[in-house]
């Protein structure tokens, strides 16, 4: 009879649009008939009618749906993927039926959060026994000075305390990049959603950078527009990116030249761009920059105060809003870093 659904059919779509994992039902010829919620927001792009190859072509997941199909079975594989993020996925294929090719069940176990804890615990231990080394060896020699031969040199004391407390302040500063960066990793595959100001947000960090800025004798002047910009954002995390970017163009800018913070709207994507006129950046530094711990000049870096893990705060928080970031420079020309976001609204951009 025309029009006759197979109610078995009907029910196994039924339960899967109900199921509150991540699950998705293929005919035997790879078509999505059936999408849970979860798997929906998982995979936004992956629609019932679709071929799922369409969506998600790794050759070793093609591989396993197909034998599971032909012979059926379950299978197990982990999934990773590096585009905009990176995701690491465990995906149960199941068969149903005893049919000459399958339907096939695949249900999804989000591992991105798990395997980025684990990357984390080792990377801090790696860097911040190398980083805290030094500023703990000088503390404790100090403290053994103060025990020993310059226990009554009122002179030697007041010096000695003050150098211990720059390097206390110094690892302080440490631990609290490297905690901001664990937890901006941690997010890493949970693009941000709420509207966020991003002018308000430059008025915001200049207003509050204007003193450290005239101390250098530096002007900060910012060009915006009157209205509201949004994208979609954490906004303390787009406060810390722009306080980041603000602060290096101040320290390492000239004395007494200008930073100019820039905000231009678009159709689609928002920028906002900090330029200074300092030395500028040699082209073999560039690619580098926002590496752990890279620095151009180590002991200008460590004298201004920075933990060479600014710039890397920066890039993780502009990969976490599915943006991207632009460094411009040439020795004796300053520098430009940009940072490019979706508008909030506008359709994401391809990869």
């Amino acid at each position: 009879m025309l029009g006759a659904v197979d109610p078995q059919a009907a029910t196994t779509q039924a339960l899967v649009e109900a199921m509150g994992s991540a699950a998705v039902l293929l005919d035997a010829q790879g078509v999505a008939q059936a999408l849970s919620p979860a798997m929906r927001a998982l995979i936004p792009a992956l629609a019932t009618g679709q071929l799922l190859t369409l969506v998600m072509r790794d050759p070793d997941l093609i591989e396993a749906i197909d034998g599971v199909a032909r012979q059926g079975g379950r299978q197990v594989i982990e999934l990773v993927e590096r585009v905009p993020v990176e995701r690491t996925f465990r995906i149960h294929i199941a068969a149903l039926g005893t049919d000459v090719r399958r339907p096939v069940l695949l249900t999804f176990e989000d591992l991105s959060e798990q395997r980025v804890t684990e990357r984390m615990r080792v990377d801090f231990v790696a860097n911040a026994s190398h980083e805290l080394r030094t500023p703990l060896a000088s503390l404790l020699g100090f403290v053994e000075t103060l025990q020993g031969p310059a226990r009554n040199d009122a002179g030697a004391r007041d010096r000695f305390l003050a150098i211990m407390r720059e390097q206390g302040l110094r690892m302080a500063r440490l631990v609290d990049d490297l905690l901001s960066l664990s937890r901006i990793e941690l997010r890493a595959h949970l693009a941000p959603e709420t509207p966020v100001d991003l002018t308000g947000i430059s008025r915001e960090i200049v207003d509050s950078l204007t003193l450290m800025a005239r101390e250098r004798e530096v002007t900060l002047t910012l060009r915006a527009p009157a209205e509201p910009v949004n994208v979609p954002g954490d906004r303390d995390e787009l406060l810390r990116l722009m306080e980041n970017l603000v602060e290096n163009a101040i320290k390492y800018g000239k004395s007494g030249g200008e930073v100019v913070i820039e905000v231009v709207d678009g159709p689609l994507e928002v920028s906002v761009g900090v330029r200074d006129d300092g030395p500028g950046i040699a082209p073999e530094h560039l690619p580098r920059l926002t590496e752990r711990f890279y620095r151009v000049d180590t002991a200008a870096s460590r004298e201004a105060g920075g933990t060479g893990l600014g710039l890397a705060i920066v890039k993780h928080i502009v990969l976490r809003h599915r943006g991207r970031l632009t460094i411009e420079s040439a020795l004796g020309q300053g520098a430009t870093f940009r940072a490019v976001l979706p508008r909030f609204g506008a359709a994401p951009r391809k990869p």
